[in-house]
């Protein structure tokens, strides 16, 4: 070890000063190892699963770029991070997939360093089995203790064998550390981690641990922050973003924060994903009706129409609750864009509360849903219950997928021919000549522009309806 390093302060107790000190001590390691190799170590960052994952990574990123790796698509790097989701068994099964890749390019680069995180590696079982068949990862570590990377990354230069942790839980939420973000003018904000409700099909709230809200104030300050850097769309994320600031000392409602950010100057644009029906209140329809900057897209999860199967799930609300919800919303707010979750096949169901959920679909007219086959997850109570067979699944799912489609098209159709307001997100990747954004509702469209327009909201006449996007002018 160099001297520099040993020499370096006492170790901060602030928890971010603690882990910027990290950042200068693994910074000498990396220079070390670019000073060996003749060139800046590469370091490429996978990430499977949802929006709170893609935001753990653009921190991961932040942190990897401000010790010196340079950031690359290609896994055969020095330093390959993968960053899990487990929602699902077959993406367990995917990560395992690629660890076989990755330990053949480790043969050949004998510096290269394998990280799994992410909420995946919250289960004790993959623990145990990676330490059994896949001695060759370096470094493993979960969802509550991500902002300990820096800290994570110094040990792995300075112990041998594979460095593992893993938190069961914390009340811990360390947010002022450097990120990267995949977006200049766009970006995701963490408002609260973990998740109260344990549907019965599940892993999340065993991975992710209960309910934690951040600050306001911290909040706020960090969107402003963003805002003088350019953003103008922020995205809020939470498993159950309607339960927010319930576990706060000073307890605030998450329309009520809304309001505050709502008063954030330069920012154009607010969106916020998941929200529970259960949960969801008057207060929250009233401000989004209100809201100038709230976009006029509501994502509700309904994963199934029929009571009973509603009931098995722990959803704890009825077929006629959610459906006198969406119209309360409707009614409030008739521009609105509603799309939603749903599960078919979960344990019990059968073709008639298929076609419960068939009906709901067609009462509340989603603009867009993700329709999932239930995957039967270890560890949650659903496992335990009688699995539907395959083929009345696959004939339930189709037929729920038709209908989603054929209302869809309706719905994003009655648009046609109006002006919208549109945010540039990026340049077209099947046509060069146009440009691709969305509206406020969360429907794309794809137009003639350059690359000047990324970041720019511009107005634009909707031509074709293609299903679930438009072809436009500006």
């Amino acid at each position: 070890m160099s001297n520099s390093i040993e020499n370096m302060a006492q170790i901060p107790e602030d928890e971010t000063a603690r882990q910027f000190y990290f950042m200068d001590k693994a910074k000498i390691y990396v220079e070390e190892l670019a000073a060996k190799l003749g060139r800046k170590p590469t370091c490429c960052v996978n990430t499977f699963g949802c929006q709170m994952n893609a935001r753990d990574s653009e921190k991961l990123v932040g942190i990897l770029e401000r010790v010196g790796y340079e950031i690359i698509e290609d896994e055969n790097a020095d330093f390959v991070i993968y960053n899990t989701c487990t929602v699902r068994d077959n993406a367990n099964q995917k990560v395992y997939g690629r660890l076989g890749v990755l330990n053949g390019y480790k043969r050949k680069n004998p510096d290269m360093k394998i990280a799994l995180c992410g909420c995946m590696m919250q289960e004790p079982t993959v623990i145990e089995k990676i330490k059994n068949s896949y001695g060759f990862v370096d470094l493993i570590f979960g969802t509550h203790n991500i902002f300990k990377f820096a800290e994570l990354l110094v040990a792995l230069f300075e112990q041998k064998g594979m460095v593992i942790d893993i938190w069961e839980d914390t009340d811990k939420i360390v947010e002022d550390l450097p990120v990267e973000r995949k977006y200049s003018f766009k970006s995701g904000i963490n408002i609260m981690f973990g998740c109260n409700n344990f549907c019965s099909y599940c892993i999340v709230p065993y991975v992710r641990g209960r309910e934690r809200s951040r600050n306001p104030k911290d909040i706020i300050t960090e969107i402003e922050r963003l805002v003088a850097d350019g953003v103008v769309e922020i995205m809020l994320l939470g498993q159950n973003v309607n339960s927010y600031g319930k576990n706060l000392e000073e307890p605030i409602t998450f329309a009520e924060l809304l309001r505050e950010i709502e008063k954030i100057e330069g920012l154009e644009r607010i969106r916020f994903m998941t929200s529970h029906p259960k949960d969801l209140s008057d207060e929250l329809i009233q401000v989004m009706k209100e809201s100038k900057k709230i976009c006029r897209h509501l994502h509700l999860p309904l994963q199934s129409g029929s009571t009973k199967i509603l009931n098995a799930m722990n959803r704890r609300y009825t077929k006629e609750q959610y459906l006198a919800l969406a119209e309360k919303i409707r009614k409030k707010i008739p521009d609105i864009a509603i799309t939603t979750d749903i599960i078919v096949g979960f344990p019990g169901e059968t073709m008639e509360d298929v076609e419960e959920t068939i009906d709901v679909i067609k009462k509340v007219k989603y603009d867009n849903a993700f329709t999932f086959i239930y995957s039967k997850r270890t560890g949650t109570p659903a496992a335990s219950m009688e699995q539907v067979p395959e083929d009345i699944v696959r004939k339930g799912f189709d037929k729920v997928l038709k209908t989603v489609q054929d209302t869809a098209k309706e719905q994003v159709a009655r648009y046609q021919g109006q002006i919208a307001e549109v945010l540039v997100e990026e340049v077209n990747g099947s046509d060069r000549s146009l440009v691709t954004g969305r509206m406020s509702n969360n429907t794309l469209v794809h137009f003639p522009g350059n690359e000047n327009l990324i970041g720019k909201i511009v107005k634009v006449t909707l031509d074709e309806c293609h299903g679930f996007y438009y072809l436009g002018h500006m």
